[in-house]
C-alpha cells in the first residue's frame, strides 16, 4: 500500500500544464473525444426537422453513445491488461473515426443512432484507457492529473458545441465528419508520441469491475456521479429545446459559453474551493445550487431568456462537480486506479445515457417542467448519497487515504519513458 499526501502549506504546487509530448498527444485526443458530448447540440432541432425525427428519438444520440459506453467500460480493463495502454488507444481512436465518418454519411436517424453506438464503444475504450495512462504519465502528481484530464474534457465540451454549430450550419453531417477527421488528426499524434507499453504482467478480469461495486466508497461515490450525470445530461440533452432559437450557430454560442465555464470552473474554480473548503461541503453546496438552477429551468421553461442564462450559468456548478466527484472517485477507491475507473464510468454514463431519453418521454407525456424537476430531484439525492462518504473524503483532502499498489501498466508508464517534459510555450 502506498499513500499519496498532499502539499504542505505554502509549498509550490507543480503545475499540471507542464508535461511530456505524449501526455500532451492524449490531453488533445481526449479534447476531441469529449468534443462528442456536445457535439450534437446545436443540430437537433436540425435532425428532427430534416430527418422527421421525434424529440425523444433524437436524443437517443446520446443514449445509444453514453450507455454503449458504459457498457464497454467494464471491458476496457480486460482489453488494455491484455494488448497494453497503447494499442488500447489506438483501437478505441481507430473506432471513433469510423463509425463518426460513418454517421455522417447515413440517411435516416435509426442509422445516425446506430453508429453512435459504435462511436460509444470506442469513446470507451479511449475514455477509460487514456485516464490511466495521464494520471500514471503526467508530471504534478494525482490532483494535478485530474486538473489536466478534466481540462480536456472541459475544453471538449466547450469547443464541441461552437464546431458543432459551425459545420452544422453548413450541413448537419458536418459535425460528425468534423470529429472524424480531427480524431485521425489524434491518432497519428497518439502513434507517434505515445511510446510502446508494455503489456501488463496482471491480466485483469472481466468481473473486476461490477465486483468492486462491493467497496462502499467506490459504490456510493459511483452512485453520486449516475445521479448527478442524469441531472447534467437531461440539461445538456433537452435544453436545446426549450431556447426558442433555430440556428445551429447560435445554438453553438449559447453552448460554448457553458462550456468555457465548465472549463474555467474544472481548472482553477474547483481545486480553489476544495483546499478553502474541503471537497465534500464542496460538493454540497455545488448539487444544492445546481439542483435551484435546474427547478428555475422547469418553473419558467416557456421562457427562452431564462433557460439561456440557466443553462450557461450550470456550467460553472458542472465544471466543479466533475473535477471533484472524479477526484473523490479515484481517491477513496479501495482498489487499483484502473479498475475504478471503468467502475465508476459504468455507473455514471449509465445515468447520462438514459437521462436525455426518459427527458423525451417525460415531456411527451407531461410537460417540459417533469424532466427538470426530477434533475432537481437527483442532485438533491446525489449530495444525501455523497454524505455516506463524508469521512473517507475528509481523509483524502488530509492526504491519509491508502491507494493500492499500482498496477503494472501504472507502473510501466511511471518508468519515465518521456524525457523532457514540455509546458505550454515551450519548445521542445
Amino acid at each position: 500500500m502506498s499513500t499519496h499526501t498532499a502539499p504542505a502549506d505554502g509549498e509550490r504546487r507543480p503545475s499540471p500544464f507542464t508535461q511530456p509530448r505524449a501526455v500532451w498527444a492524449v490531453a488533445f485526443a481526449c479534447v476531441v473525444s469529449f468534443m462528442g458530448i456536445g457535439l450534437v447540440d446545436p443540430i437537433l432541432k436540425t435532425l428532427a426537422g430534416q430527418l422527421n425525427a421525434t424529440p425523444s428519438q433524437v436524443e437517443l444520440l446520446f443514449t445509444s453513445y453514453l450507455v454503449v459506453t458504459a457498457i464497454a467500460m467494464l471491458g476496457t480493463g480486460w482489453v488494455s491488461s491484455r494488448i497494453g495502454a497503447k494499442k488500447t488507444l489506438i483501437a478505441g481512436l481507430v473506432l471513433i473515426v469510423v463509425f463518426a465518418a460513418a454517421a455522417g454519411s447515413t440517411n435516416s436517424i435509426a442509422g445516425i443512432v446506430g453508429f453512435r453506438a459504435g462511436w460509444g464503444l470506442g469513446n470507451a475504450l479511449f475514455i477509460a484507457t487514456s485516464l490511466a495512462v495521464i494520471v500514471g504519465s503526467a508530471t504534478g502528481g494525482f490532483a494535478g492529473a485530474i486538473v489536466l484530464y478534466e481540462s480536456a474534457l472541459g475544453i471538449g465540451i466547450a469547443l464541441g458545441p461552437l464546431i458543432g454549430g459551425l459545420l452544422g450550419n453548413i450541413s448537419w453531417r458536418g459535425p460528425f465528419f468534423g470529429v472524424s477527421v480531427l480524431m485521425a488528426i489524434a491518432l497519428v499524434a497518439t502513434v507517434f508520441f505515445l511510446p510502446k507499453t508494455p503489456k501488463p504482467v496482471h491480466k485483469q478480469r472481466l468481473s473486476e469491475p461490477l465486483a468492486a461495486l462491493k467497496h462502499k466508497a467506490l459504490r456510493n461515490t459511483s452512485i453520486v456521479g449516475l445521479l448527478y450525470n442524469w441531472a447534467f445530461f437531461t440539461l445538456l440533452g433537452y435544453s436545446p429545446f426549450l431556447m426558442g432559437i433555430n440556428s445551429p450557430i447560435l445554438l453553438g454560442l449559447v453552448f460554448c459559453g457553458w462550456g468555457i465555464l465548465v472549463a474555467v470552473f474544472a481548472v482553477w474554480g474547483a481545486p480553489f474551493l476544495q483546499r478553502r473548503f474541503g471537497t465534500a461541503r464542496t460538493l454540497y453546496v455545488n448539487f444544492v445550487v445546481m439542483a435551484l438552477d435546474l427547478a428555475i429551468i422547469a418553473v419558467f421553461y416557456s421562457t427562452p431568456t431564462v433557460v439561456i442564462v440557466c443553462v450557461i450559468v450550470a456550467g460553472a456548478f458542472i465544471g466543479v462537480n466533475n473535477t471533484l466527484v472524479t477526484t473523490a472517485v479515484m481517491s477513496i477507491a479501495p482498489v487499483e486506479r484502473p479498475v475504478a475507473s471503468a467502475t465508476y464510468g459504468f455507473v455514471r454514463f449509465i445515468g447520462g445515457g438514459l437521462a436525455p431519453f426518459v427527458a423525451g418521454l417525460l415531456v411527451t407525456a407531461f410537460n417540459p417542467s417533469v424532466p427538470f424537476f426530477l434533475g432537481t430531484a437527483t442532485l438533491v439525492a446525489a449530495a444525501i448519497v455523497l454524505s455516506t462518504v463524508h469521512k473517507a473524503l475528509a481523509a483524502a483532502d488530509r492526504g491519509e487515504i491508502a491507494q493500492p499498489v499500482i498496477t503494472e501498466l501504472d507502473q510501466a508508464e511511471n518508468e519515465d519513458p518521456f524525457p523532457g517534459a514540455v509546458g505550454i510555450g515551450n519548445a521542445d
